[in-house]
């Protein structure tokens, strides 16, 4: 965890560098195309991934877009960013970002970096009609595409 771990919908408990070797190993491609310059006009790229969340007692395995609601409507579409480098530099142990980001390991393409903090142009929020309580742990699982 990280500086950002209070700001999360969902808390990861696996350090960044295993985040990204795991993703590695099941032959996904960084896109590395991010940079803390270019952030707000850039859309990441890499490998896509299926996002779903579950845990115990759940129905179901749920897809991403069925826990985080978002306010446009667009589906979440989750890349592999890479950026490894600058994950480690900023430590803000983000994982996964609902906007593209030059420090997430994986982040949301739909969306350049500002959308949803800075420029209110999308707000994101984890869905409590599906969700279990505060604290419960989850399983998140990214299936390549």
């Amino acid at each position: 965890m990280g500086s950002n771990g209070e700001k999360s919908l969902l808390r990861g408990l696996v350090p960044v560098v295993a985040f990204y070797n795991a993703l590695l190993a099941i032959e996904a491609k960084a896109g590395e195309n991010m940079t803390l310059e270019n952030k707000e006009v850039t859309k990441v790229e890499g490998s896509a991934f299926a996002v779903s969340v579950t845990w115990e007692g759940a129905d179901r395995s749920y897809g991403i877009d069925e826990v985080v609601l978002e306010s446009n409507k667009m589906p979440i579409e989750m890349r592999f960013g890479g950026n490894l480098a600058t994950a480690n530099s900023k430590k803000t142990g983000c994982l996964l970002c609902f906007d593209s980001c030059p420090v997430g390991i994986v982040s949301n393409a739909q969306y350049t970096y500002g959308a949803i903090e800075k420029r209110k142009e999308v707000s994101m929020k984890g869905n409590k009609d599906v969700l279990p309580t505060d604290g419960t742990r989850v399983i998140v699982t990214l299936q390549l595409i």
